[in-house]
């Protein structure tokens, strides 16, 4: 029986600037995300201090992921917050060397937890690569349903790729 780690979720601090520009500037991530081009640090920093933490104000939140020892292992977010529906798109970014630990995990249920308590959101969703199939087993092992298939939805820079919308009510 593995054992799911102990993390913690925290707001974004100006430490956080290097992890934050790895994560954000690996382009491996690229494909799966919104943008195709680095961010500078300049960028990032000013990201970091102009965040309010409020997801009314930003309509997003970015949560830091940390493992017992303190060490940032991932982010998390909540974003395209839409504040009549009470909902948000779900994102995680486990850094490459601490994948398979059970992070991903931990961090998701932290975040449904979050949502729902304090945010008091209904529900959840991610725009996920059809083949993803790590991503997908976690989300689906979480309790989401895939709800529809965005055909053609990712560009990798040469070809198109589907994605699958999911949904989790919290």
């Amino acid at each position: 029986m593995t054992t799911t780690p102990i993390i913690r979720l925290r707001a974004m601090e100006p430490e956080d600037l290097d992890a934050l520009y790895s994560m954000e500037n690996n382009e491996s991530l690229w494909p799966i995300g919104i943008t195709n081009v680095p961010y500078s640090r300049y960028v990032l920093r000013d990201f970091i201090c102009q965040s309010t933490g409020d997801i009314y104000t930003d309509k997003q939140v970015r949560l830091m992921v940390e493992n017992e020892a303190g060490e940032t292992v991932g982010m998390a977010d909540l974003t395209t917050f839409d504040p009549k529906h009470l909902r948000a798109e779900i994102g995680l970014v486990i850094m490459d060397n601490q994948r398979h630990k059970g992070y991903a995990r931990a961090a998701m249920e932290a975040l449904h937890h979050y949502a729902k308590a304090t945010l008091h959101l209904h529900q959840v969703y991610a725009v996920i690569a059809s083949d993803n199939t790590h991503c997908l087993h976690l989300f689906h092992t979480l309790g989401y349903s895939q709800t529809g298939t965005l055909t053609d939805w990712l560009f990798d820079g040469t070809n198109y790729h589907d994605a699958v919308l999911l949904q989790h009510v919290l």
